[in-house]
């Protein structure tokens, strides 16, 4: 049944199966910040906010997509970098060279690299704060003449991603557009003053997304920072749900007024109107979440390129493997980002981690995809290594983060005393016994290292 056009009645809308299901999205950030590709590594988003403040954080803004922002931040990295290397040329000169490169992207090798990781789904930066357009879109920037890409990188990828059989999402940055709204970003309370709120702003965002609705069918609307307050945003959502049954929306789409924006700087976070997920940055969880989320974060500090960044920056295939097995074991998904370069190739560096997560997927995937929280997250054996569980149907999954040896004992667990345990990617059944209020487990010998190896408990 089609929704009416009011927030009311999409607000009934429900997260779909697939969306719970996948586990695993790839985010891509690509644009005209990519050609530079340059940020400070200041370090991770909360560690750096925590310690020294929003202004320390957008003065040295390690996230090379912010690129247009930083180089007009007074005295920053940025800005004595883009001195040195390109004088005073206008940060939209790099579209010439983006679109270069761009004409020798093969969208079909980035799509193979994203089923071999394991992913289920792809998220393309169609906009970014930065204005700049990676498809031929009919509504073209009014400020700036041919603002957009000569080749149709939306609809290409979106093709190659659907042969892998993966499913595509959208990003578009609804709530920042400096071309429309040059306001220089130095604070937090300063985000929400650079929406762009003109009648014509409005109207442009709105055609956009349902430009991208119509044109492509993406499953997700993945809008950034906020959005104009004058959208009817319940017709927009309607519009999309009735175009994409399947389709998600995420919790970026906050319209924030005077009042709103002026509770910013005491703590207030405005609320979004609608939102069938939550989208918290570099974010992990003590406990279980009654509703779905989906951490998206870099491979290291940034999202974009950043040629600065080495492997000391990156997580690494361990950490990474541990990081999606505790957000999956915990409600969420994790959107992980690629951040190409500008000629549309994706670092050695990030690659290699994401096949060693599609690796390590090909063994372990059973306990990951398709699956639902247990009624607790963790535990810890009596070796100290740590354990994430989850659940489907009638098994058990325990995934433990390490290479486990000889005898491991996991406390608190209540299973039958028929109880099946095996090892995925072993052969035959482990010997068991209780162990006070939990569970002795005998480890087969000599298990290579490993990032995670994972215990199925299967009542007979």
């Amino acid at each position: 049944m089609p929704f009416d056009r009011t927030l009311t009645a999409v607000q009934a809308h429900q997260v779909p199966a697939w969306f719970h299901e996948a586990k695993l999205g790839i985010f891509i950030h690509w644009g005209l910040y990519s050609v530079p590709g340059w940020a400070p590594t200041t370090g991770a988003l909360h560690d750096v906010i925590a310690s020294e403040g929003w202004p320390a954080w957008f003065a040295r803004n390690p996230y090379a997509e912010w690129y247009m922002n930083s180089m007009r931040v007074p005295n920053g990295a940025t800005a004595a970098y883009h001195a040195e290397q390109y004088g005073d040329m206008p940060y939209a000169g790099f579209a010439t060279d983006f679109n270069a490169g761009a004409a020798q992207w093969d969208p079909s090798a980035w799509a193979e690299l994203f089923a071999n990781a394991g992913a289920k789904y792809v998220v393309l930066t169609t906009k970014h704060h930065d204005g700049f357009l990676l498809w031929p879109s009919e509504q073209p920037n009014p400020f700036i003449p041919d603002y957009q890409v000569t080749r149709d990188l939306v609809g290409e990828l979106s093709d190659a991603v659907r042969a892998q059989g993966l499913t595509m999402g959208l990003y578009y940055s609804g709530g920042l557009d400096w071309t429309f709204n040059p306001h220089v970003i130095q604070d937090i309370s300063d985000l929400f003053v650079a929406v762009p709120q003109s009648p014509e702003y409005v109207a442009y965002a709105d055609a956009h997304w349902r430009e991208l609705t119509n044109r492509y069918r993406p499953a997700c609307m993945w809008n950034d920072i906020g959005y104009p307050v004058g959208s009817d945003v319940g017709a927009l959502f309607a519009d999309y749900y009735n175009a994409v049954p399947e389709g998600i929306i995420n919790d970026r789409f906050t319209q924030a007024g005077p009042d709103e924006i002026a509770k910013i700087s005491q703590g207030v976070s405005p609320k979004p109107p609608h939102a069938d997920y939550r989208t918290p940055e570099y974010a992990v969880f003590d406990t279980i979440q009654d509703d779905k989320w989906e951490s998206c974060r870099g491979l290291g500090f940034s999202f974009g390129y950043n040629r600065n960044e080495s492997d000391t920056e990156m997580l690494s295939p361990v950490e990474l493997i541990h990081s999606f097995v505790d957000i999956v074991s915990k409600n969420g998904n994790l959107l992980i980002n690629v951040g190409p370069k500008g000629d549309g190739t994706i670092p050695a560096a990030q690659a290699e981690r994401l096949l060693a997560l599609g690796a390590w997927l090909a063994i372990n995937g059973e306990a990951i995809y398709a699956t639902t929280p247990w009624t607790r997250a963790e535990a810890t054996t009596d070796s100290g290594l740590s354990v994430r569980f989850t659940h489907k149907d009638h098994t058990l999954y325990a995934t433990i983060l390490g290479t486990p040896s000889g005898r491991i004992v996991i406390p608190d667990m209540q299973v039958t005393d028929h109880t099946v345990i095996t090892l995925l990617g072993h052969q035959g059944a482990l010997p068991w016994q209780r162990a006070g209020d939990g569970i002795a487990i005998d480890i087969p010998a000599d298990l290579a290292p490993a990032a995670a190896y994972t215990l199925r408990l299967t009542p007979q």
